[in-house]
């Protein structure tokens, strides 16, 4: 069930009307639901336990909501030394995050090292040697798990897959073993884990099994050739509803787990993120004006494909639902839902069937909780959208929109361009 629905014919966020965020806040911004996102945490500790359940930060780095999730107990999955120190600012435990991700520096992986974090995921021969240097250099003794690659093909958008041999994720499974022997006589590491991650947007189980049965076998191979493997990260992707897709079964992926590598004594870390996340946060917009053309109907609203890009880059569907709920019988006609980006690609919808909307009126972008705001740029000079988290009856700002004056002092003319008539 969605966190927002419609009372006395108003969208809301449990008690919260929408329309008076909208009205101290302004559009566009984001409002994300903290009591949704407590319940879909809640529902992985009840399926996944004893599971540690590592916050994949990247579909929402916010830190109030990373706090929200540090004080029900989530680790955090990161994949950059900014997510890294967001994570810790949010008082996540160090020995609770997890490094992923396939281009770390040397700085990254030294500030990881420093922080002491639970561990680091290898992803090639070059990063397995990188972290045994940088770790001898420093006297200390990295925990790492090498993230193969199973090739599976998880069935989602070719952008968001990650694990098929063509992606550039992991190691190829079927090397892991000659990697493990390399890196055992290494100094400076501790090989003690494997991690897969397959894709995103999953709602089959299927593919999960796959994979996850190519990793029991190569547990079994690397403890016979004498590695000690003691934890396993299986990864994210677990899929949601945005339009009529059925949810991934977490009690069904829980079987798979047990069934598949439950038996191996391991511990077991899993990342969830858009599941979190994606339903408990809305995107508000107010519509600028409805265009008319013998062709179509466009309308305009304030929000643009800098504020939420995954409808311009993936193809994604988002419910568009008005703040006011439309009379009864009230008549839909298609429509484009476009921005004011100054690109064709900024349309949020083609020919959706929508009710009667007219300038002014608002608008909520749904499940626009992952991957919305953490993607948002400044193209077209505009400003990032707040954000707004939602307790209760209560709503705050944790995240406020910068002005112009703001953005423009991260700037600086050199010297030789101040002066008038000074062009080179």
């Amino acid at each position: 069930m969605r966190p927002f629905g419609y009372i006395d014919g108003g969208l809301a966020a449990g008690p919260v009307r929408l329309a008076a965020i909208a009205a101290e806040v302004g559009t566009p911004a984001y409002v994300y639901s903290a009591d949704a996102i407590e319940a879909a945490y809640r529902e992985f500790e009840a399926a996944l336990a004893p599971a540690r359940i590592c916050y994949a930060m990247k579909a929402n780095g916010n830190l109030a909501v990373l706090r929200l999730l540090a004080g029900l107990g989530a680790g955090a999955d990161v994949v950059s030394e900014g997510e890294l120190r967001r994570a810790l600012a949010a008082g996540i435990a160090p020995e609770k995050i997890v490094f992923s991700g396939v281009g770390k520096t040397d700085a990254e992986i030294e500030t990881a090292l420093r922080s002491g974090i639970l561990q680091i995921n290898v992803e090639s021969a070059s990063e397995v040697r990188s972290l045994s240097r940088i770790a001898a250099g420093l006297d200390r003794t990295a925990s790492a798990a090498l993230r193969i690659n199973p090739d599976v093909d998880a069935g989602t958008l070719d952008q968001i897959s990650t694990g098929r041999k063509t992606d550039k994720f992991g190691v190829a499974w079927d090397e892991a073993p000659a990697l493990f022997r390399e890196a055992a006589a290494l100094p400076g590491l501790s090989m003690e884990g494997i991690a897969v991650h397959i894709g995103s947007q999953l709602g089959d189980l299927e593919p999960y099994r796959r994979a996850f049965r190519r990793v029991a076998g190569l547990v079994r191979t690397l403890r016979a050739g004498g590695a000690h493997i003691r934890r396993l990260d299986l990864g994210g992707g677990f899929g949601i509803r945005y339009r009529d897709e059925t949810p991934l079964p977490l009690e069904g992926y829980a079987r798979v787990v047990e069934e598949e590598v439950g038996g191996l004594g391991c511990e077991i870390v899993v990342e969830p993120g858009r599941r979190l996340v994606g339903p408990a946060g809305v995107l508000l917009a107010r519509v600028v004006a409805v265009k008319e053309t013998p062709e179509r109907r466009f309308v305009i609203v304030d929000a643009g494909m800098n504020d939420l890009v995954r409808p311009m880059m993936y193809g994604a569907w988002h419910d568009i639902l008005p703040l006011e709920a439309p009379a009864a019988g009230a008549e839909t006609r298609p429509a484009d839902v476009v921005g004011p980006v100054c690109e064709t690609t900024d349309r949020f919808a083609e020919q959706r069937p929508l009710p009667p909307l007219v300038a002014g009126d608002l608008v909520a972008f749904c499940e626009a909780g992952a991957y919305g705001a953490a993607m948002a740029s400044t193209y077209n000079g505009r400003p990032l959208v707040p954000e707004v988290l939602v307790r209760g009856s209560r709503f705050d700002v944790v995240r406020a929109r910068p002005g112009f004056e703001e953005s423009l002092a991260l700037e600086r003319v050199p010297d030789w361009l101040a002066r008038p008539g000074c062009g080179g």
